[in-house]
């Protein structure tokens, strides 16, 4: 396992264990978008406030990854589907992690929506993926939301905590799911997930304030940090952001401080 350890370090904070993780996959989901056309500088601006890795499909690593400025951790993302497609919590892998090795990436993820009707051929490759990462000494990272038919609300914190639960019972190193609102009801997310959680973004919020605040909260119940894309890299200004969200994740700011320094 000294691979994983290795790897895992190139994506995580050595000091806190902690990571600021800036997902760009979001291009098969809904197509481009704002923030993601220009990858270099997309890369380049996270990397330079402080971000510990980024998360992208296999295609866009040519265009983006490493061009200049500070280093950064690079995830390769393995599955996929589109909003255009009948069947878009279903989500297929597209990339091997055989593949990430070849590319050079430090970690790979999956995305699992657990209670989405195509669930037990997501489970089956999550388990498939969790043993070639075994096997490699590749981390996982792996993308775990309750969605589907029977779910009401995908941030109810029991059914928050059973996705996450899964991932982990799974073989992920690092689970990513969504805050499920207060610092209490994500402590017990976190705890009964034991592997390392990180907090997704959701939807493009309104204020800076909400943004840190979130990121702030979610430390404090316990997370090892964040993978928010879209109120990072459709910010005014992306560079300064991350820096706010890697001093509160990274360096134990409050988020008076985090605003003060960076975003005043």
């Amino acid at each position: 396992m000294f691979g994983k350890s290795i790897r895992l370090e190139r994506i995580m904070d050595r000091n806190t264990g902690n990571c600021v993780i800036v997902p760009m996959d979001h291009g098969i989901s809904i197509g481009p978008t704002e923030g993601l056309i220009n990858m270099k500088k997309a890369v380049d601006d996270v990397a330079n406030g402080g971000a510990t890795a980024v998360l992208m499909h296999k295609g866009l690593i040519r265009y983006s990854h490493r061009t200049s400025g500070n280093d950064i951790g690079l995830i390769l993302h393995l599955s996929a589907s589109t909003d255009l497609g009948v069947t878009s919590n279903s989500k297929v892998l597209v990339a091997t992690v055989e593949e990430a090795l070849k590319i050079g990436a430090d970690a790979v993820s999956v995305h699992i929506n657990v209670g989405a009707e195509t669930e037990p051929e997501m489970l089956s490759d999550l388990g498939k993926i969790s043993k070639d990462c075994n096997e490699w000494g590749m981390p996982l990272l792996v993308m775990a939301y309750p969605r589907g038919p029977k779910i009401e609300n995908s941030y109810d914190p029991h059914a928050v905590a059973h996705a996450a639960r899964v991932a982990a019972e799974l073989g992920a190193d690092i689970v990513k799911c969504s805050y499920t609102g207060d610092i209490d009801s994500f402590r017990e997310v976190v705890k009964g997930t034991l592997a390392p959680v990180v907090i997704a973004g959701g939807p493009k919020m309104n204020s800076d304030d909400d943004i840190l605040q979130m990121v702030y909260d979610s430390i404090q119940a316990g997370g090892h940090g964040v993978s928010i894309g879209r109120n990072v890299f459709q910010h005014r200004n992306v560079e300064a952001m991350t820096r706010a969200i890697s001093d509160i994740v990274l360096r134990g700011y409050t988020v008076e401080e985090a605003k003060k320094n960076n975003l005043a």
